[in-house]
């Protein structure tokens, strides 16, 4: 059984940063491109980010590119998500989800996390 288990989030001031991790269990890790999303009160959930299974390739949503930082240590069967420039707007539960297949994307994630919570005060 594949489990994700994320952690790092947490209240900073905007301009501050954070580093999210998710722990991957149940698979060989490499097997998996990640990816992180978010989703804000009352929203629905969005894409922030993607990793290849060999870290190869990157894919950012327009609204975190230049400020998030996706990446993984296939070792350590761990992704992360680091987070600088922090704003207000970025505040929203962070989900790690995982796909098998070494594609990159931004939909169709067969396993998820059960998200760690980022809020940025002004």
């Amino acid at each position: 059984q594949v489990q994700l288990v994320e952690s790092g989030g947490g209240l900073v001031q905007a301009g501050g940063s954070l580093r999210l991790s998710c722990a991957v269990s149940g698979r060989t890790f490499s097997s998996f491109s990640m990816g992180w999303f978010r989703q804000a009160p009352g929203e629905e959930r969005e894409f922030v980010a993607a990793i290849s299974w060999s870290s190869g390739r990157t894919d950012y949503a327009d609204s975190v590119k230049g400020r998030f930082t996706i990446s993984r240590d296939n070792a350590k069967e761990m992704a992360y998500l680091q987070m600088n420039s922090l704003k207000p707007e970025d505040t929203a539960a962070y989900y790690c989800a995982a796909k098998l297949g070494s594609l990159i994307s931004r939909v169709r994630y067969e396993y998820w996390g059960q998200g760690t919570q980022v809020t940025v005060s002004s």
